[in-house]
């Protein structure tokens, strides 16, 4: 990886890496670093996070071939794990939900447009993996395609159970996040249906057992 410009603050630390803003060549880009975990063995700790940022970077391309929108990897950088990422503008999935100014046909319209790119990301063989209202965003806005954030723990050609566990997660945000989720509920698998003609009937009756199964552990 050749040097980012500058390192500014950190702007967002999840459970593994931070990201901070960088000036890539005259891009607004991003740089995301995943941090050592000292309770890990450091020869485990090393595999992890070198696995997770290959397979972060080649499964963000591969959506992108897709046609589902993800930030564009500048640069990878295997043995520090770090990436280089595009800087997209733009409120996030729960940002649209937590709006209280945002037109209700509005969010009916993203999250139907998310369900349709979640179908298409599944269509072509690709879970995500950790697909929190967090990890969507809309760059154009409400009324613009999502793009998917954060695709390390997805995974190339994963099983009904995987793909399963994508859509109970959504569901689970949608009722946690929005006080009238029916409506939103419905939409989302409106847009999955059509992005995911095939596998549809399976993956919904899947995500249903997993509900099932979670409720009563």
């Amino acid at each position: 990886m050749s040097d980012a410009g500058p390192e500014g603050p950190t702007v967002s630390r999840g459970a593994e890496a931070a990201i901070r803003k960088v000036d890539w060549w005259g891009f607004a880009a991003l740089l995301k670093a995943r941090d050592t975990k000292l309770y890990r063995p450091k020869a485990l700790d090393e595999r992890i996070r070198r696995e997770r940022t290959r397979t972060e970077a080649r499964l963000l391309v591969e959506a992108r071939r897709l046609g589902v929108r993800t930030p564009i990897v500048y640069d990878i950088d295997l043995p520090r794990h770090r990436l280089i990422l595009e800087e997209l503008p733009g409120p996030t999935l729960r940002e649209l939900l937590e709006d209280a100014n945002l037109p209700p046909e509005a969010l009916v319209t993203a999250v139907r447009a998310f369900g349709r790119a979640l179908g298409t990301l599944h269509a072509g063989g690709i879970s995500h993996g950790d697909l929190t209202s967090s990890n969507v965003l809309f760059p154009s806005g409400a009324e613009g395609p999502p793009a998917f954030l954060d695709l390390s723990m997805g995974s190339r050609q994963p099983g009904v159970e995987e793909l399963g566990i994508d859509l109970h997660l959504v569901e689970e945000d949608l009722h946690a996040l929005h006080p009238k989720s029916e409506p939103l509920v419905r939409a989302f698998h409106e847009g999955y249906a059509e992005g995911n003609r095939a596998g549809e009937k399976d993956v919904r009756a899947r995500a249903k057992a997993i509900k099932a199964r979670r409720r009563y552990a």
